[in-house]
């Protein structure tokens, strides 16, 4: 795919070492021409497989530093978009099989099949867990990551005891792991400068008062998904009860896939409201309550071999009318495209396969793979929304040359533009491009590009003289 996004992705790295700087987009070209090869197979020999091993080792490289460059990146890229920007907000585990499993540290305890006795097999997951900030515009575009924090934890023992003991909701917010997602808002805030613009989504796990009052205090925006029913008005009422009083605004008809990829219609009956929301009993003297927004979405007569869709929005955008409360469903919607990030991570680049063995090492790497998830998810998504762009910017001339040769004749008489082209990388990962079919996905296009590498790869050793003419 070029040197030039590499050089895009980490101009705003500084790793300490001009060699290291080097290296980092040595390493970022070969997984991004071969992504979910391994190690060895993207670098093609030892001498290059061992730098990239030292480089993952070496002290003076963290996520933190190998992601910096790529954040700079979509800050540009968050200033050139007019409109909103919606900060997509999740944590996702990846799980490692090894030998020496404290190297790296735990997720969860995992229940497995019953023994003898009766009882469960229970067993700590060894692997990592990642908090991710990815900004889109309204339609879906990714603009890249503006934050990310990766952690482990420590073998659990104790912790069913201890919650018999502790209140969860007394513990003060900085001494729990759901930290994480008020840190992650406000550093995607300073990243995107224009607190106004930004609207942070997060799922059922982001519905954290101080989230709420964070927010206020920077000026910003969140849509949320209720987890809580929580107390309302005077605090003698529930937001429950207040939505229960209140009439539907209107209906709103969405399309969706069920959990078995088909294609479902369904109708929704909004309701929507204002109200004061309070805050938990256990922190009412550190937090006022909020003025904010509700918002009910329930199916109607849903079919009998599925659950019903029920969503409970909870944000501090203006919600008046109905035409507004289905905006904000819209874009809650668009939570989905994080979970099509971290399906690239870890489908695409198959990050669970890695051999490395520290949780430092493993990061390092993870961080590196965020940047090609993000690259190709943008690919497919530029590739719906401007068919028509020039392919320069994101293929070179080697890769369009070779793309063009790869393309049936009928399809010769067709503009040589970025649907084109995506669509050419995409037959070469699987895509059948029948007339019926849906636009590529992320799937068949990291297939395709890494395809595309071992055509250029040949192409060059068949014609070494090419390689300084055809850049």
């Amino acid at each position: 795919m070029g040197q030039r996004w590499v050089d895009e992705e980490t101009t705003g790295c500084d790793l300490g070492d001009a060699r290291l700087n080097r290296r980092l987009g040595t390493i970022l070209e070969a997984i991004g021409e071969r992504p979910g090869k391994s190690l060895p197979t993207a670098f093609q020999d030892w001498t290059n497989t061992k730098a990239a091993y030292r480089f993952f080792a070496n002290e003076n490289v963290s996520e933190d530093k190998i992601l910096e460059g790529h954040f700079a990146a979509s800050a540009l890229r968050i200033q050139a978009t007019d409109g909103p920007i919606l900060i997509l907000h999740d944590t996702t585990e990846f799980s490692f099989k090894r030998s020496s499993p404290e190297k790296i540290g735990f997720t969860k305890i995992s229940t497995g099949r019953k023994m003898k006795e009766g009882r469960h097999r229970q067993h700590t997951v060894c692997g990592l867990l990642m908090h991710a900030s990815l900004a889109i515009t309204p339609e879906g575009l990714p603009l890249g990551l503006t934050a990310a924090k990766f952690w482990s934890r420590n073998k659990f023992k104790g912790t069913t005891a201890l919650k018999r003991k502790v209140n969860p909701t007394r513990v003060p917010i900085d001494q729990k792991e759901s930290m994480r997602w008020l840190d992650n808002l406000r550093c995607s805030t300073e990243l995107a400068g224009s607190p106004e613009r930004c609207v942070h989504i997060g799922d059922r796990e982001s519905d954290i008062f101080e989230l709420f009052c964070l927010a206020q205090d920077l000026g910003t925006y969140f849509l949320v998904r209720s987890c809580v029913d929580r107390l309302a008005e005077d605090g003698g009422t529930t937001l429950s009860q207040v939505m229960a009083e209140t009439h539907a605004s209107g209906r709103h008809n969405i399309r969706f896939r069920d959990d078995r990829g088909q294609d479902q219609q369904a109708v929704l009956s909004v309701k929507h409201a204002t109200m004061t929301v309070c805050p938990p009993i256990g922190k009412q003297k550190n937090h006022k309550s909020q003025n904010l927004n509700v918002i009910f979405a329930e199916e109607v007569n849903h079919p009998e071999d599925r659950p019903p869709i029920f969503w409970k929005l909870i944000t501090n955008l203006p919600v008046t009318t109905h035409a507004e409360a289905v905006q904000k469903l819209d874009w809650y919607s668009r939570r989905w495209n994080i979970e099509t990030f971290f399906k690239t991570l870890k489908t695409g680049c198959r990050i669970e396969d890695i051999h490395l063995t520290t949780a430092d090492r493993l990061a390092n790497c993870i961080a590196l793979c965020c940047i090609v998830s993000w690259r190709i998810s943008w690919l497919t998504i530029l590739r719906r929304q401007f068919p028509t762009a020039s392919p320069a910017a994101v293929l070179t001339n080697t890769e369009r040359t070779l793309l063009d040769q790869s393309m049936p004749s009928n399809r010769q008489s067709a503009p040589h533009d970025m649907a084109f082209y995506m669509t050419a990388v995409a037959r070469l990962g699987g895509y059948l491009d029948r007339s019926s079919d849906p636009p590529p996905g992320t799937t068949v296009l990291w297939r395709g590009f890494t395809r595309l590498a071992d055509l250029v790869e040949g192409f060059h050793a068949a014609d070494p003289s090419t390689s300084a003419t055809c850049g």
